[in-house]
């Protein structure tokens, strides 16, 4: 039932709105590591990007490296590039070997740490960039650790200052940091490593740090080390199987607990399990925010076909009485709270019935997003935490729809039917097409329930297959005013122009193109449509518009009626104290429309029209003393409605002696 709408990229730039998974929706973002500072949580992910020209086209390849925040886990800006390859003093300027890096606060400054292919020799070093602020600029020190070869730097700094690197290189490793966190604390030992082949001598360097004990066998890297109470979290991807059926083996992420940040470890088993669709590699970090744990993750939801490319994902992560941790199950939906006002994208599902998938909007432009494909009736699709909080009792939701057929798809928040909407698939009417199948519209409905509470937005499918993008729901802007019984007269504005206004909503009215509402057409179309009007087809509305520009585009939107293609009717009833002859009627409309006064036609706006200030004027007309009777009908096809109108003398000034009651 319908409700009366009566009622009261550049640097710190880009804003990556994202309360679902992944979280950066414009790039490839991997190895996110996650800290915060200054009560705001920062994620330093890696870049995957396309390999360039003499690269290796089935490898990672990275060139520098974004650092992104976020108050709330669901609206994360990107502050742009702080270090790029080219920029480091002893690195491989065309190296693209930027693998996943590390940040961290000491005594007000940041340190961050990073892998990269050094200039000469092979494997990879660690160097740091030191900077005042999260998010830089970062000062690059001239030479990496001495020490330390190999990829993915973590650092602890421990609850007496003191500081530990981890990194992976002939296993997992991890020593102490000197004071000045650019320097490990401890001898160096030498190291011979083995050849590689034939062509390869061995080599031998000088290695610090310790190789961490008690973990298991098989492939680990991309350690990362947290304190929680008195126990130590050594976690890290791990390859616990061997490879089957000629593919290779995918990494779990798993940990170990320790009552020490060195170790020996006690192994305790899986965090997450291996993706589903194989993609190799997993990298994280765990943190706590806001008395929450939180695990960053990653998945090649951009590139399900090249699993080098890779984005950033958030679950929540708990922990059982004993400090164990309990294994995560990774989900499109992710973490933070979405306002119901914001576009909720109801692919990235909470949960679904059978049946329920995503596709990709633009399988060549996968950046586009997905939408979900409710396939029969009864499909359904659940978006969890949103905030209705915000939204007021007239309400309307607006939603992005594709379907083959007529159907109809409600949205439910628990058991409580929140709007049930319409889907009108026109295929073929008066030997044109206008929605045609397979195409996406954008339909709006009222809400006939508003939640008080923090809930969920479920979409069923009640009839056949549809498509669903996102939705969203919005409060009714201040384009009108309730008008309630007894209200007081109002006037014509300082300009003439006429406020309140008696509108029926619209009705669908075919129309191919504003180009032909001729006038010849729009005198068919009163004599065939108004005697339905006098009928008192439709329901009314008494509103004040906010502007001179009454918009009966929106008029329509949030009576929960189509806007395109429609026929409005509309009138007001002018009251003059005394007879003013000579006035000329000036009115503007955006679309086709016709003007009467006391049931005499005075006025046409034909054609394709923008709406205009006086864009037309009718010959003298006179207003009566006592009551006089406007009424408009407007026509428009595909684009907006809305119209402003007003009486001017001879010389083309406003007439304000009157009211409307």
């Amino acid at each position: 039932m319908k409700r009366s709408i009566l009622s009261s990229w550049m640097l710190c730039l880009t804003l990556c709105a994202a309360a679902q998974n992944p979280i950066i929706r414009d790039q490839f973002a991997a190895d996110p590591t996650a800290r915060v500072f200054n009560s705001r949580i920062y994620v330093y992910p890696s870049h995957d990007i396309p390999a360039p020209a003499g690269q290796r086209q089935d490898w990672f390849c990275m060139a520098d490296y974004h650092v992104f925040s976020s108050s709330n886990l669901t609206d994360w800006t990107d502050h742009g590039v702080i270090v790029s390859q080219e920029q480091v003093p002893w690195g491989k300027p065309d190296g693209y070997s930027m693998w996943a890096p590390d940040c961290v606060e000491k005594n007000g400054r940041y340190y961050f740490f990073f892998p990269d292919a050094p200039k000469s020799g092979r494997g990879f070093s660690i160097g740091v960039a030191v900077g005042d602020s999260p998010t830089g600029p970062f000062r690059l020190q001239p030479e990496p650790i001495r020490g330390v070869s190999g990829i993915d730097p973590c650092v602890l700094i421990d609850t007496d200052g003191q500081a530990y690197l981890y990194w992976s290189g002939m296993g997992i490793r991890g020593g102490k940091l000197k004071d000045s966190m650019t320097e490990l604390d401890g001898d160096l030992q030498e190291v011979t490593l083995p050849r590689r082949n034939d062509s390869i001598p061995p080599m031998t360097m000088l290695v610090g740090g310790q190789q961490m004990e008690g973990l298991p066998e098989g492939f680990k890297e991309g350690p990362f080390v947290f304190r929680r109470g008195d126990w130590y979290y050594l976690s890290f991807p791990w390859v616990r199987g061997d490879a089957t059926n000629g593919q290779n083996p995918t990494e779990t992420l798993a940990y170990a607990m320790s009552r020490s940040p060195l170790g020996p470890w006690d192994f305790k088993g899986i965090i997450m399990a291996e993706h589903e669709n194989h993609c190799w590699t997993n990298h994280h970090s765990i943190v706590e925010y806001k008395g929450q744990w939180y695990i960053f993750y990653h998945h090649n939801d951009y590139s399900p076909a090249m699993d080098k490319r890779r984005s950033a994902r958030i679950e929540r992560i708990s922990f059982n009485a004993d400090g164990t941790i309990q294994e995560v199950r990774p989900t499109l939906r992710g973490v933070g709270i979405t306002l119901a006002t914001d576009r909720i994208d109801i692919d990235r599902y909470s949960n679904a019935g059978r049946g329920t998938t995503i596709a990709f909007n633009d399988t060549l432009q996968p950046f586009q997003g997905w939408h979900a494909v409710l396939p029969a009736r009864d499909a359904w699709v659940r978006y969890g935490d949103v905030d209705f909080s915000t939204l007021r009792k007239d309400a309307y939701v607006v939603v992005q729809v594709r379907a083959k057929r007529n159907t109809e798809i409600s949205l439910r928040s628990g058991k409580k039917l929140l709007a049930r909407i319409p889907v009108t698939v026109v295929t073929e009417r008066g030997g044109f097409r206008r929605d045609q199948s397979g195409q996406w519209l954008t339909l709006t409905a009222p809400l006939s329930y508003l939640p008080q509470n923090l809930s969920d937005v479920t979409v069923t499918c009640e009839a056949e297959a549809v498509d669903i993008d996102w939705l969203q729901f919005r409060n009714r802007p201040d384009y009108f005013a309730a008008v309630p019984h007894g209200s007081l007269p109002l006037y014509p504005d300082s300009a003439g122009f006429i406020r309140r206004w008696s509108l029926q909503e619209p009705v669908p009215y075919e129309v191919r193109s504003n180009i032909m509402l001729t006038d010849t057409y729009l005198q068919e179309m009163v004599a065939r449509e108004l005697p339905k009007v006098n009928r008192k087809k439709g329901r009314w509305h008494t509103l004040d518009s906010q502007s001179y520009n009454v918009r009966l585009f929106r008029f329509a939107e949030l009576s929960g009626c189509q806007p395109y293609n429609s026929l409005f009717w509309g009138e007001t009833t002018v009251v003059c104290p005394q007879e003013q002859t000579s006035v000329r009627l000036a009115a503007g409309s955006n679309g086709a429309s016709c003007w009467w006064l006391n049931g005499e036609k005075v006025l046409t706006l034909d054609g394709d029209r923008r709406m205009v200030e006086d864009d037309s004027v009718s010959r003298r007309l006179t207003l009566h003393k006592g009551l006089n009777v406007l009424r408009f009908c407007l026509v428009n096809g595909p684009g907006l409605s809305d119209f402003c109108v007003r009486f001017i003398d001879e010389n083309g000034q406003p007439i304000t002696h009157f009211f409307i009651p």
